[in-house]
C-alpha cells in the first residue's frame, strides 16, 4: 500500500470516530470534537502533500537520452544488450564520406520548410501540381514537411556563393529524411531519406555531373558500371535527365540491366539567380535521389518498409 492510500484509510478512520460523538455525554463533546478534528487536519495536510509531490514527479521531464545502466538487482528484468546504428544511417555516412572524399561539403536538410523554399526558389510556376496538397503535406499553419532535399538548394546556394567569389568551386551534398503523400507499398514510403547534391563554377558542364555520378557508384558498389540517361522533367534544372546505371552483378546484372537511380541537370539559371548568383557568368548541376534505394539494391533487399518497421530480426542483419 503506498503512503497516500495509507493516509487515507487513517481519514476514513477519524471520520467514522468522529461519528461516534453523539454517543458521548454532551460535557466530552468539546474537548473530543477538538481533537478529532486536530487529527483530522493534521491528516489531510500530509494527504495534500503527497498528492503535491505526485504531481511534481509526473510534471518532471524526463530525459529519453539519459543512459538507464542495468540494475545489478534485477539482472533478469534489464537484459544487458546494446544497440546498433540503424543500417540507413550506416549507409548514409558511406554516401556522405564518399562524396567529401570528392570535395564536396555537406549541409544537413530540415524538417520543416516553408512556401518559398520549397517552390518558388526553385523555378515552380504558381500553378505546379507539385504545390497541391495532395502531392505533399501542409501544417495547419501552412509549413510543409519536404518532399525533396531540394528545398535546401537556396540556402546552400547562399551560404556557399563565397566560394565562387574567391575563385573556388560551389560543391555541397544535402542528405535529409522527405515526407510525400504516398500509398505504402514494397517499393514505396511516406517518409524516406535523399541526398541532394549541387557544383556551380565558371566553367562545369553535363559531362561533370555525369562524371561524378558515375565516380560515385563506382565506389559505392565497388565495381566499374555503364551509366546512361533518358530524358527527364524538374523545374529546377534544365536541361533535365534521368540516370540510369548498369545493374551491378551482385545484384545478378548482365549486359543490357539497367537501374533508374536518381534526376539531374543543369541548374535552371533562375534558381541561380533566386541565390543572388550571375547565371551569365557561372553554370551548375544538381541531383538528387533516394538512400533507401541504394541500400535495397546493394543487399538484394525486397521491401522499403523494413526500413521503417523496427523489426530487430532485419536490423540485426546489419
Amino acid at each position: 500500500m503506498t503512503e497516500l492510500e495509507t493516509l487515507k484509510q487513517e481519514l476514513k478512520k477519524i471520520n467514522q470516530e468522529a461519528a461516534g460523538v453523539r454517543d458521548l455525554p454532551v460535557e466530552k463533546r468539546a474537548e473530543f470534537g477538538r481533537k478529532i478534528n486536530a487529527q483530522k487536519q493534521e491528516i489531510l495536510a500530509k494527504i495534500a502533500a503527497a498528492e503535491k509531490a505526485l504531481v511534481d514527479i509526473a510534471a518532471e521531464p524526463i530525459d529519453i537520452t539519459a543512459w538507464s545502466g542495468v540494475n545489478e538487482n534485477m539482472p533478469e528484468f534489464y537484459p544487458a544488450e546494446m544497440g546498433s546504428k540503424h543500417p540507413l544511417m550506416t549507409e548514409l555516412d558511406k554516401v556522405i564520406e564518399i562524396y567529401q572524399m570528392m570535395g564536396f561539403e555537406v549541409m544537413e536538410s530540415r524538417q520543416l520548410d516553408d512556401e518559398y523554399h520549397m517552390f518558388d526558389s526553385l523555378n515552380f510556376a504558381k500553378e505546379h501540381p507539385a504545390r497541391d496538397g495532395y502531392d505533399t503535406f501542409r501544417t495547419e499553419e501552412g509549413l510543409i514537411p519536404p518532399a525533396h532535399t531540394s528545398t535546401m538548394e537556396n540556402r546552400a546556394l547562399k551560404k556557399f556563393k563565397y566560394k565562387l567569389e574567391q575563385g573556388e568551386p560551389l560543391a555541397v551534398v544535402i542528405p535529409g529524411r522527405v515526407y510525400r503523400n504516398e500509398d505504402v507499398d514494397a517499393t514505396h514510403e511516406h517518409t524516406f531519406y535523399q541526398c541532394e547534391g549541387m557544383f556551380v563554377s565558371e566553367t562545369c558542364t553535363l559531362g561533370n555531373m555525369l562524371g561524378v555520378l558515375r565516380e560515385f557508384f563506382e565506389r559505392y558498389y565497388g565495381q566499374k558500371l555503364e551509366i546512361r540517361t533518358q530524358p527527364g522533367y524538374f523545374p529546377f534544372t534544365e536541361p533535365s535527365v534521368e540516370l540510369l546505371i548498369e545493374k551491378p552483378k551482385s545484384l545478378g546484372g548482365k549486359k543490357g540491366d539497367w537501374l533508374e537511380m536518381l534526376g539531374c541537370g543543369m541548374t535552371h539559371p533562375n534558381v541561380l539567380k533566386m541565390a543572388g548568383i550571375d547565371p551569365e557568368k557561372y553554370h551548375g548541376f544538381a541531383w538528387g535521389g533516394g538512400i533507401e534505394r541504394l541500400v535495397l539494391l546493394k543487399y538484394a533487399l525486397g521491401d522499403i518498409r523494413q526500413f521503417e518497421g523496427g523489426n530487430l530480426n532485419f536490423l540485426r542483419e546489419f
